[in-house]
């Protein structure tokens, strides 16, 4: 019936049926059927029309003043819903770990800006899970393993980790040949990663290796800081490491052992519909990840050219 209303508003304001038919798009017999249901619905006549004619009868007036700006409001409020789920243009709001998003993905959201100029992003960097229905979050990039059941969530690529240490340390306090000689040594610990569980990558055998660390943060960069400055050996994930390696500052250690792998999702809202904007963003994030041999598992090497 509110539909049959909403069209009656339409005729009335067009002072037609035949060109409310045109401006819904109906054919002129569906506009006449339905608003002859909605007056037998309602037991009243709402328009008087004729070939020559067209009048509301009292009744009519009355329905059109009672109902034609809750129609407008209405109409314009779903203009307004369609437009932001649909449109490319407007506010994003994402949320993103801090250290990922400073460092490799930096590009990522210039590139994202440059291509989509009419979306608005805020981007929110933070290396705790906040609550993405508290924050009104639009779709979130997360690392590790999520159980939040309110969320939907698709893998973007893995990160493994890798244990380092600087080459001064190394050289100063011997490189442990096993992962039981780990306990021998000084180590910077990230409190995310409170035991380090270790895999052969040959043999596929496992060592979960107490860490008693002489420093703990909770922070990746300045654990990765602290590890090329020679304060004892880390386990951490090479999305942050890389350039390390690859300049050698950093080297890794137990070449033949890898720590746990970082999953990395987009998650969003369950119950909530992905806008344009938040699904754009999702179909540029695959591929500019899916490029990166750091979010496909691989640990990168260090520069031949560097080594000198």
């Amino acid at each position: 019936m509110l539909d049959d209303i909403a069209l009656f508003v339409h005729i009335a304001r067009n002072r037609s049926l035949a060109k409310a038919a045109a401006h819904l798009g109906l054919p002129a017999a569906t506009v006449t059927r339905r608003l002859a249901k909605l007056e037998e619905t309602i037991g009243t006549q709402l328009v008087f029309r004729s070939a020559r004619k067209f009048d509301l009868t009292v009744a009519g007036e009355a329905y059109f003043e009672a109902f034609a700006d809750l129609v407008q409001n209405a109409e314009t409020t779903l203009d307004g819903l369609s437009t932001d789920l649909h449109g490319l243009r407007g506010a994003l709001k994402v949320a993103a770990p801090t250290n990922i998003s400073i460092g490799i993905l930096q590009p990522m959201w210039s590139d994202f800006l440059k291509t989509f100029p009419e979306i608005q992003l805020t981007l929110t960097l933070s290396n705790e899970n906040k609550d993405l229905l508290e924050h009104r979050v639009d779709i979130a990039l997360r690392a590790g393993p999520q159980t939040d059941e309110r969320l939907y969530q698709k893998r973007l690529g893995v990160v493994a980790t890798v244990l380092v240490a600087a080459p001064a340390y190394l050289e100063q306090a011997g490189a442990p040949e096993s992962p039981d000689q780990i306990g021998r040594h000084k180590v910077v610990r990230v409190s995310t990663l409170p035991q380090w569980q270790l895999t052969n990558r040959e043999t596929g055998c496992r060592e979960t290796v107490p860490v008693d660390a002489r420093v703990v943060v909770d922070d990746i960069s300045l654990a990765r800081q602290l590890a090329g400055d020679g304060h004892g050996l880390a386990l951490l994930p090479v999305s942050e490491i890389s350039d390390d390696l690859i300049s050698g500052r950093l080297t890794p250690v137990l070449a033949d052992w890898q720590g746990q792998q970082r999953d990395i999702f987009a998650v969003w809202p369950t119950g909530r519909l992905l806008n344009a904007r938040a699904r754009c963003l999702l179909d540029y994030m695959e591929p500019f990840m899916a490029a990166l041999p750091v979010f496909q598992g691989t640990v990168v090497q260090r520069d031949p050219a560097r080594s000198a």
